[in-house]
């Protein structure tokens, strides 16, 4: 009689929530307009994306600057040192110089 009587007394409670409701969760910098399937999202999204974009261009190009810088300085000692060798070859003389 008690097992029933606590049964009938809990089962209203679990019935009474019928379903759950649970705050949308989002990321920073989210808009709430998810991209298509494929597509582009909204403007806001495109125009960041535009931005991260070029300034990732940017630092590629800086970079591939530096590496030309780079190797034109080794191209001009590689110079020099070719230049310092035939130097030094020419005042030994022999049968090739």
């Amino acid at each position: 009689m008690l097992r029933t009587s606590v049964v009938k007394f809990a089962r209203p409670a679990l019935l009474s929530r019928t379903f759950a409701t649970t705050s949308r969760a989002m990321a920073a910098g989210d808009t709430g307009a998810p991209p298509k399937t494929g597509g582009q999202g909204d403007a806001f999204q495109r125009r960041e994306r535009a931005q991260e974009d070029y300034a990732i261009r940017q630092r590629e190009k800086e970079k591939l600057l530096a590496l030309k810088a780079k190797l034109r300085e080794q191209q001009a000692h590689l110079q020099q040192l070719q230049d310092h060798i035939d130097e030094i070859t020419k005042d030994q003389g022999g049968e090739h110089n």
